[in-house]
């Protein structure tokens, strides 16, 4: 039974079937099967499945990013490497004169890791998606239109109006 979960687990993220491009409506698809295995496997094993639909956002995240990159970054090792390096700085300079400091810290060890990094080639469509993705996640939509507040009698206008283009 164990090996047959196992096999499902990973048949969860087995995308090549599939011919849906990254982004939220692959993050759903796989979402849909990874709530179908738990309604399967949850009599037998409740905590496991309990845990694989509170993690379902974490396993999923990879999706969005370019198909030639899921292969690397479905697995977390390079990613606790760097968390690791960023400890191990952290402990030498003890206590962060400010904000800045540590983000800077931070940006050079990943700017570090990331020449290190093989097996990433960029094309032209996978910057924009990843272009795409930090937009989405950066700069939320703005609304179009100014929201205007209509007063229902005179005395509830306000007295001064301004109004920024």
């Amino acid at each position: 039974m164990q090996a047959e979960v196992k096999d499902a687990y990973w048949a969860l993220f087995d995308t090549g079937d599939l011919k849906t491009q990254p982004g939220p409506r692959l993050v759903e698809l796989v979402g849909h099967r990874i709530t179908e295995m738990a309604g399967r496997y949850s009599p037998a094993y409740p905590a496991a499945m309990k845990c694989l639909l509170a993690d379902r956002g974490g396993l999923t995240a990879y999706l969005r990013f370019p198909a030639v990159h899921h292969h690397r970054i479905r697995h977390s090792n390079f990613i606790e490497r760097t968390f690791g390096e960023t400890r191990r700085r952290t402990k030498v300079i003890g206590r962060f004169p400010s904000e800045t400091s540590c983000l800077t810290l931070v940006w050079a060890v990943l700017d570090r890791a990331s020449r290190g990094w093989r097996g990433l080639t960029m094309t032209a469509d996978g910057l924009r998606l990843l272009q795409d993705l930090r937009r989405s996640l950066l700069e939320p939509p703005r609304r179009l239109r100014a929201h205007t507040i209509t007063a229902a009698r005179d005395d509830d206008r306000p007295e001064n109006v301004s109004a920024i283009a």
